[in-house]
């Protein structure tokens, strides 16, 4: 794939839908898109799309671009061309364009299966790749049932993550599974850092795997500050699927005689899991950051990020191998194309198919 077919497709997002917070008016052609995709899945709302849109151009800048490609040499080199199958999930918009891009820049053609409530997004942008690349066309196709390929990448639950490794598992693949995004608190973020952790938390409804499921503070920590900087994130009321999950489980926690906190909008529990329901976040309390340090690294292997100040950062890593993928509050949604999922390599997994 040519390098102007990622610059252009970079570009197009920025012309469409502006930089992240930007409220652009979209054109009728593409509102008639963004309708079908929320007829088809409620939860792939306009802001949202848009929002995605908007990280997509981001992180597709020509400079990105280029920093993530140098770092290949191989790339550079000819080899033989496979045939991968890429299951997408369909928990985010687009969430499957990263591995799209991997599939094209490594030389390989790409057979997708995309999830039955993200069928329009994905080929929406391939329609985008080929029209400045239009030898594209032959490499990329979308299909109901995968076969005939030589590698497969698959992104599923941990439930369909046996079920590829049953059937996928005489491929070389890369299967990836259940994981979430957790934030440490301190007490000594200010109001800018629990406002941009609203981000972490709320973008995509919380559905990514690099969302804010859990929130680790001191054992002493009051949530008063924290309900504060969430307020403008109210919007999500609006939302009925949204809505209608965190009144079931507020009926669920009072039926149980549950403690919780609440701010119409959001659940906070106690709770040690990592994974929580739509509209909570699990809250878990340390005695020390040395502690913590250690519980998660023994977790590395559940989590796709960890939000926290630098100072925090430094402090968890101290004395303990480099195994988790560190970020800034509200940068969650905004990862760089070197930052793969589950931090396997995908580009270097597709490099070395023989």
């Amino acid at each position: 794939m040519s390098l102007q077919a990622i610059e252009h497709l970079g570009a197009w997002f920025r012309q469409t839908a502006g930089n992240p917070g930007d409220r652009p008016e979209l054109g009728e052609e593409i509102e008639t898109r963004l309708r079908a995709v929320a007829v088809k899945n409620p939860w792939f709302s306009r802001e949202q799309v848009v929002a995605a849109f908007q990280a997509w151009g981001q992180c597709l800048q020509p400079d990105a671009i280029q920093r993530w490609l140098n770092a290949y040499p191989a790339l550079r080199q000819s080899r033989s061309s496979k045939v991968i199958g890429v299951i997408n999930a369909g928990n985010i918009p687009l969430v499957g364009l990263h591995d799209l891009l991997t599939v094209l820049i490594t030389g390989h053609s790409y057979i997708g299966k995309n999830a039955s409530d993200d069928s329009f997004l994905l080929p929406w942008m391939a329609e985008k790749l080929i029209e400045a690349d239009p030898a594209l066309r032959s490499r990329i196709q979308f299909v109901e049932r995968l076969q005939g390929m030589d590698a497969v990448i698959a992104t599923g639950s941990d439930n369909s993550a046996r079920y590829f490794e049953h059937y996928f598992g005489k491929y070389p693949h890369i299967i990836r599974k259940n994981r979430n995004g957790v934030a440490v608190l301190t007490g000594q973020e200010t109001a800018a850092d629990l406002t941009a952790l609203g981000n972490d938390i709320f973008r995509f409804f919380g559905l990514g795997c690099r969302n804010i499921s859990k929130l680790y503070v001191p054992a002493d920590y009051q949530f008063e500050d924290f309900f504060s900087a969430q307020v403008g994130y109210a919007d999500v009321m609006s939302h009925n699927k949204y809505m209608n999950n965190v009144d079931y489980n507020n009926t669920v926690f009072l039926m149980k005689s549950l403690p919780f906190l609440s701010n119409n909008f959001l659940l906070l529990r106690e709770d040690p899991a990592i994974a929580s329901p739509i509209g909570v976040l699990h809250v878990e309390r340390y005695a020390s950051l040395p502690t913590l340090a250690s519980h998660l690294h023994e977790q590395a292997e559940k989590l796709q990020c960890l939000v926290c100040s630098k100072n925090t950062e430094e402090a968890l890593k101290a004395g303990n191998p480099d195994t988790l993928s560190f970020v800034r509050f509200g940068t969650t949604q905004f990862p760089s194309l070197w930052d793969y999922a589950d931090g396997v390599d995908t580009v270097e997994f597709l490099l070395g198919l023989a």
